[in-house]
């Protein structure tokens, strides 16, 4: 009661849903940031799986190359002493190699492995941005919620004002996360 006069203030009920919904909305940008970095961290891992079998295959072509110029330089000189056996191994290990290069029924080819990194990485990069966006939303709700606590405490209308405010800018930064993270680029 306020004032003795039966009146009922309502202005602490209505701080207290302002915590709850700035809560709530800290609960989901959190996890919307747990989520982007374990996104960000698994695509992190596959991209570098597949930029090792991409240089695994790169190492398999040149050796295969070398060794085919190896058989063929061994006979530079004479072309036509060079033993049968060893030209068709020379044309086996160079097709071996050109396999290497580009392989799109197995989608294992330096060509598509390259391809496949890199989309890893894009989606790496968009995770990481939501979850730079999640953190900076969790840190505006953080705020309001510290700020409309003080102005449950003090009666300062400001200290509600900006509250809100701060929970805005989070619910902003939540929906930029979850639309387009790579919208605003902070340091």
């Amino acid at each position: 009661m306020s004032g003795g006069h039966g009146h009922v203030d309502t202005s602490n009920k209505k701080i207290a849903l302002l915590v709850a919904v700035l809560a709530a909305s800290l609960a989901i940008s959190e996890m919307g940031g747990k989520s982007s970095q374990t996104n960000a961290l698994l695509s992190h891992a596959e991209a570098s799986n597949l930029w090792n079998f991409f240089q695994a295959k790169t190492i398999r072509q040149t050796v295969l190359r070398t060794a085919a110029d190896e058989a063929e330089a061994t006979f530079k000189d004479n072309p036509q002493n060079i033993p049968a056996a060893m030209k068709a191994q020379s044309d086996r290990w160079r097709q071996t190699a050109q396999r290497y290069e580009t392989e799109p029924e197995t989608g294992e080819g330096r060509k598509e492995l390259m391809v496949r990194a890199k989309a890893k990485e894009e989606h790496r990069d968009r995770s990481l941005a939501a979850y730079h966006m999640f953190e900076y939303a969790s840190a505006a709700f953080q705020l309001a919620i510290v700020l409309a606590g003080a102005a449950a405490l003090t009666s300062v209308v400001w200290l509600t004002v900006i509250s809100c405010g701060l929970g805005v800018l989070g619910l902003g930064f939540t929906v930029v996360a979850f639309v387009a993270p790579n919208l605003i680029h902070l340091p």
